[in-house]
């Protein structure tokens, strides 16, 4: 697909917060696979660190995922996140690499 994109983003949990963020990342996949133009919504779990969950997604295009952060699921985790992170979460945008 020609302009989607990867979305790399990592979260650190504050101490005693890490089920909870696991929670509430874990309750953003079905509505946002749900949205138009998402390809793929899936977290991991560092097993090194249980605190760090780092979550994979797949979009169409820039689009769909600024749309994506316009809506009410995505609004509430945002201001969960606020609360329950250490340390700001980082994004990185990928694109497919040129053959």
């Amino acid at each position: 697909m020609p302009n989607a994109l990867t979305i790399v983003a990592a979260f650190t949990a504050k101490p005693g917060e890490e089920q909870r963020l696991r929670d509430e990342l874990n309750a953003m996949i079905a509505p946002s696979l749900a949205e138009e133009g998402c390809l793929g919504y899936q977290p991991f779990v560092d097993p090194n660190r249980a605190d760090r969950v780092i979550i994979v997604e797949e979009w169409a295009s820039s689009a769909a995922l600024e749309h994506h952060f316009s809506l009410p699921h995505f609004k509430h985790v945002a201001q969960v996140l606020d609360e329950i992170l250490a340390e700001p979460f980082t994004l990185r945008r990928l694109t497919d690499a040129p053959a």
